[in-house]
């Protein structure tokens, strides 16, 4: 059963090595009715990637006519390529009582939050630096120099973290899902949202 009428905007956001994608992936196989929403971008499909699936490959001239109709929450140039999440898309999940999940950094959600501000934003956090190098160092395919850039771009990335909601530090895996699954799990049990979907067990109850 749908969790209401109307689902909730997840905004996650998290730096690169703080285990997003993990968590994320884990998330969507122990809830039902949440999604991520899948982006446009206008870079080339890689091997193994389906349109639809991974993300909707979207011609350039295709991609700025959307951005001048105003058809996305957010969207931004990554180097020579744009990604954008559609708005129509997102709200078409939610008015099936899905919930919706955007993966996007701080300056997309905020972004979002200034065209849905009722979105529920999340900032996963590492336990702290060292931790985090010692992952990024674990991944074991990018050299020293390239390691040093990330852990400034995800202390930049971390010095936003009073913008969110929540926040959710992801030292040990299992802890770190339940606590995301938490904030999700007690969003739906908001008296409004219960009320929707319980409209007829809570007549019966007072009649």
């Amino acid at each position: 059963m749908a969790n209401e009428g109307k689902g909730t905007l997840y905004i996650i956001s998290a730096p690169s090595g703080a285990g997003k994608t993990s968590l994320v992936k884990a998330l969507l196989e122990s809830t039902t009715e949440i999604m991520v929403s899948v982006s446009h971008t206008t870079r080339g499909m890689r091997p193994g990637e389906v349109d639809g699936r991974d993300y909707h490959f979207t011609e350039v001239e295709t991609f700025r006519s959307m951005i001048a109709d105003g058809a996305f929450l957010e969207h931004a140039q990554v180097f020579d390529n744009f990604y954008g999440t559609s708005r129509s898309s997102a709200l078409d999940m939610m008015d099936r009582g899905v919930d919706v999940i955007l993966e996007i950094d701080w300056q997309g959600a905020e972004q979002v939050r200034k065209k849905m501000p009722e979105a529920v934003s999340i900032f996963i956090l590492p336990p702290s630096r060292e931790e985090l190098e010692r992952r990024l160092r674990g991944r074991g395919t990018d050299a020293d120099e390239v390691i040093a850039r990330r852990l400034g771009e995800a202390v930049t990335e971390m010095s936003h973290y009073r913008e969110f909601d929540y926040l959710v530090f992801n030292d040990e895996f299992d802890t770190a899902l339940t606590e995301l699954r938490a904030i999700v799990i007690a969003r739906r049990q908001r008296a409004e949202v219960q009320i929707a979907a319980h409209k007829d067990t809570l007549d019966a109850l007072l009649a």
